[in-house]
C-alpha cells in the first residue's frame, strides 16, 4: 500500500467517510478547530438526500426542502457558512389530509399526529373515531415500559382510526415507515417521556404542547427576523447547502475528494488509521464514519464485530420525489402548502407539496408556472419506488385530479429516487444505538454520524456530526507519540 502521506506533520488529521450533511457537518466542525480534514464521498456529488434542481427553468429542492427551525443545530450551521440571510419562513403552513375523497383541514394541537382534544379531530374521523380519541381519559394508565410502537400505543389509548388517519401519513410519511414499528422513544421522544408519569395520553400531549410553549423560538431562527417558525427553508434550496459546507471546509483548510469510496479500515500503532480507498490510502488519526449503516458495517467488520453484526440490522427504506411544473394559468386554486395521504386509501402518492405556494423562492423564479411535487414509497414498496418514471407522474397526476381537480397535463417533469434513503426506528433502536457506539467507542478515535442514529432529520444529524467530531476534537487535547502528531 501506498499511504498518502502529504503534509502529515501539519496536525491531526481527520478522515471523513461520507459527504452527505452529517459528514459534511463534521468536517466543517474539526476544521474550525484546527484539524486536518480529508473529507471522501463515494458519490460524484455531496449533499446526499439534500438536492437543489431545477425543472422548466423553475429552481426547486429534488430532495430534503426544509428544517426543522426549533432545534438550533442545521439553522446555525446554515448561518454559519453564509446562508443566514437566505433563511425564509414558508409563505403558508396551512395543510390538509386527503382522507375518504375529500381534502380536511390538518387538525391542530396535536403532538406528530397525536391529539390533545377530540374536538379536533371532527371532520377528519367518524364521529366512533372522535369519541374513541376521548375514550383515552376513562382508560387506566398504560405501562409503556423501555420503548414501544407509537402506532400500537396510541390505537390503544384513541383508537385504530387516528393512527390510520393521521399518525400513519404524518409521523409514518417522515419516516417513511410503518407507525406500529416506529419507535416511540426514538421518533417522539418528548412525548414517549411524558407518557410514562402521566395517567392518560392526552395529559401527555399537553405536557408536551405546555413544554414547547414555553421553549423559546429558536435564537438562530429568531436573529434572521423570522421569528419561532416551526419550519424554515433557504432561498434556492436547501439543497445549496452542503455546498456551502463545503466552500467553508476547504477555506479551512480541509481537502473534499468526490468520487472516492473508503474501502477498507487498517489499524496502525496504537491509535492510528489508514484508510483505503481505489487509488490513495490515507494515513489518519481519527475517523468519522458518515456513511449509511451497512456501508460502515462492512467497514467495521474486523475491528468491531458486535457493532458491525448491530449496524447491519437497520433497515432502509427507498422513495420517490416526482416534481412537476404546469402553467399557472392552469392550475385551479389550491389552499394552503399541499395535503398528506392516508395509506389506508390505498393511493399511490403519500403526500404532495405545493412548492410553488410554500416557498417564495420558487414562485419568484418562475412566476409563470406552478411547481408542484408528489412523494412516493414506504418501508415494503420497494416495486412502487422502481416504476418507470412515466408510471410514476402518471399516478401522480391521477391521484392529483381526484384530491384537487386539477386536471392539466405538466409542461416538465422529474423523477428523484432515493434508494435506501431513510432508515427505520423501529422498537429497540435507541437501545441499538447505545450497543453500538458502545462497542465503537473501544476503538481508537472513531467516531460515527448520520441519519442512522439520532433522527433523520437535518438538524438531528448536524447534532450527530458535531457529536462525533467534538469526542474526536475532546482525544485530541492528549499527546500521541507513536502518531507522530501533537494530539
Amino acid at each position: 500500500m501506498n499511504a498518502d502521506t502529504t503534509g502529515q506533520h501539519a496536525g491531526p488529521h481527520v478522515v471523513v467517510a461520507g459527504g452527505g450533511i452529517a459528514g459534511l457537518a463534521a468536517a466543517h466542525r474539526l476544521a474550525l478547530a484546527g484539524h486536518r480534514v480529508t473529507l471522501l464521498e463515494a458519490d460524484d456529488r455531496l449533499g446526499g438526500k439534500l438536492l437543489a434542481g431545477e425543472i422548466a427553468g423553475a429552481p426547486v429542492d429534488l430532495g430534503a426542502e426544509s428544517l426543522l427551525a426549533r432545534r438550533p443545530e442545521a439553522v446555525a450551521l446554515a448561518r454559519a457558512v453564509g446562508l443566514g440571510d437566505r433563511l425564509q419562513a414558508p409563505a403558508t403552513t396551512t395543510a390538509s389530509v386527503w382522507s375518504r375523497g375529500e381534502l380536511v383541514p390538518m387538525p391542530k394541537g396535536h403532538v406528530m399526529g397525536v391529539p390533545g382534544d377530540p374536538a379536533a379531530v371532527e371532520g377528519l374521523l367518524s364521529t366512533e373515531g372522535v369519541r374513541r380519541v376521548g375514550g383515552d381519559l376513562e382508560l387506566p394508565p398504560t405501562e409503556i415500559g423501555e420503548d414501544i410502537a407509537i402506532g400500537a400505543y396510541v390505537a390503544a389509548r384513541m383508537g385504530h382510526e387516528v393512527v390510520d388517519r393521521l399518525v400513519e401519513p404524518l409521523l409514518g410519511g417522515v419516516y417513511a415507515g410503518d407507525a406500529h414499528r416506529i419507535s416511540m422513544k426514538a421518533a417522539v421522544p418528548a412525548l414517549f417521556e411524558a407518557a410514562r408519569v402521566h395517567p392518560t395520553l392526552t395529559a401527555a400531549v399537553h405536557a408536551v404542547q405546555r413544554a414547547g410553549a414555553a421553549t423559546p423560538a429558536d435564537a438562530a431562527g429568531a436573529a434572521t427576523g423570522l421569528g419561532g417558525s416551526v419550519f424554515l427553508g433557504i432561498e434556492g434550496g436547501i439543497g445549496t447547502l452542503p455546498g456551502a459546507v463545503a466552500d467553508a471546509v476547504r477555506a479551512a483548510g480541509g481537502e473534499i475528494l468526490t468520487g472516492t469510496s473508503v474501502n477498507a479500515l487498517v489499524r496502525t500503532g496504537a491509535t492510528g488509521w489508514q484508510v483505503v480507498t481505489r487509488h490513495r490510502t490515507f494515513d489518519a488519526d481519527a475517523v468519522v464514519l458518515a456513511t449509511p449503516a451497512g456501508i460502515a458495517a462492512g467497514l467495521l467488520g474486523g475491528h468491531a464485530p458486535a457493532a458491525a453484526a448491530e449496524l447491519d440490522e437497520i433497515d432502509y427504506a427507498s422513495m420517490a420525489l416526482i416534481t412537476l411544473a404546469f402553467r399557472r394559468s392552469d392550475v385551479p386554486a389550491l389552499a394552503g402548502s399541499g395535503f398528506l395521504v392516508p395509506p389506508v386509501d390505498g393511493h399511490t402518492i403519500k403526500a404532495s407539496t405545493f412548492s410553488g405556494q410554500k416557498w417564495r423562492w420558487v414562485s419568484d423564479g418562475a412566476p409563470d408556472l406552478f411547481v408542484l411535487r408528489t412523494s412516493v414509497g414506504r418501508h415494503g414498496e420497494e416495486a412502487q419506488v422502481h416504476r418507470e418514471d412515466s408510471d410514476l407522474v402518471d399516478a401522480s397526476l391521477k391521484d392529483l385530479a381526484a384530491a384537487t381537480g386539477l386536471s392539466a397535463r405538466p409542461v416538465a417533469s422529474t423523477v428523484t429516487r432515493w434508494i435506501g434513503g431513510l432508515p427505520q426506528y423501529p422498537v429497540g433502536h435507541l437501545a441499538r444505538v447505545a450497543r453500538v457506539r458502545a462497542a465503537v467507542a473501544a476503538l481508537p478515535r472513531l467516531r460515527l454520524a448520520g441519519a442512522a442514529y439520532d433522527g433523520v432529520g437535518i438538524p438531528a444529524c448536524v447534532a450527530s456530526a458535531h457529536r462525533a467530531a467534538d469526542e474526536i476534537i475532546a482525544t485530541s487535547k492528549t499527546t500521541d507519540p507513536g502518531a507522530g502528531h501533537s494530539l
